[in-house]
């Protein structure tokens, strides 16, 4: 039997972290209204590299990041660039809360992908995880979404369709990262992955920057989910996967929609329906029978 680390810190960071990303998708909502999505991705990443360059040259970790930042730039458009784009074009479709239970798939990628190429081969119970947590996916994609030409659920199906693709770049990213950047500090990985990211998005953001000026409340949900839910969200994630792993730290993603349904509730005034929670609930129990949690408990 795996045991956790005793000591209690990571903890606090896990749950910290699940609220800061849960009010991402209420912040990125708020921004791609005004902005668009791919200048709110772009906006975000490049508010928190500018949040984190300062930290990474204080701390002398810069030579780090200059031995690596052909991989770190990589990860940072798998991790960043391609996600955030994705799930901004899709929040002006689909609610928060559905695109954070979308999110609750990540551990599935993770899984998949860690199988494909790391030949992390599940077993057992880890395989009908899998199976479980694509159903509770395809169940409530096929609730929501509908990909005919005139369809009224025409846009939703698409937004569905990014929101998977972002959780299927998660996936590819925690791979590589086990892979190629394994010992890294996390601020030379948070920090880079921003750059990268930020060079990714650059030229389309600028192409795509709206003519009408966005408002205050854009803007300030844009810093905040640079500088929170981005500079500070990425030094706690990668500060889980040196003290837990990949694997246990993707299931952060278990408890972001609790959050992100909560602000969408309290926030925007949006609806939970009871078949969102039942989908939700079989993407949680099949996400954890993939991530070998239940193995852990029995």
């Amino acid at each position: 039997m795996t045991s956790l680390p005793p000591t209690k810190p990571w903890r606090t960071e896990f749950v910290l972290l699940a609220a800061i990303w849960g009010s991402s998708f209420l912040f990125m909502r708020l921004g791609a209204q005004e902005f668009g999505a791919i200048p709110t991705a772009g906006l975000r990443v490049s508010i928190a590299a500018l949040f984190l360059g300062p930290l990474l040259l204080w701390r002398g970790l810069w030579p780090q990041l200059a031995r690596h930042w052909k991989k770190i730039f990589v990860v940072g458009v798998l991790n960043s660039a391609i996600p955030f784009a994705c799930f901004s074009f899709a929040l002006l479709s689909i609610s928060t809360g559905l695109s954070a239970i979308l999110n609750a798939t990540v551990p599935l990628f993770g899984a998949m992908i860690a199988w494909l190429w790391l030949k992390d081969r599940p077993h057992g119970l880890r395989i009908l995880g899998l199976l479980i947590g694509f159903a509770g996916v395809a169940l409530l994609a096929w609730d929501k979404a509908s990909f005919k030409p005139g369809a009224s659920g025409l846009a939703t199906g698409w937004a569905v369709l990014a929101c998977l693709t972002a959780c299927l770049c998660y996936g590819i990213s925690a791979s590589y990262t086990k892979r190629y950047l394994s010992g890294l500090p996390s601020l030379v990985t948070a920090t880079g992955s921003q750059f990268g990211a930020t060079l990714g998005l650059a030229l389309p953001t600028l192409w795509l920057w709206p003519t009408r000026a966005p408002g205050t409340t854009a803007w300030l949900a844009l810093l905040a989910v640079g500088v929170l839910c981005t500079g500070v969200a990425y030094i706690l994630y990668f500060r889980l996967i040196e003290n837990l792993g990949p694997a246990r730290s993707l299931t952060v993603t278990f408890a972001i929609p609790v959050f992100a349904v909560i602000y969408g509730v309290i926030f925007l005034g949006e609806v939970v329906s009871l078949w969102m929670l039942l989908c939700a609930a079989i993407i949680v129990c099949g996400t954890a029978l993939s991530a070998g949690l239940l193995q852990l408990r029995r």
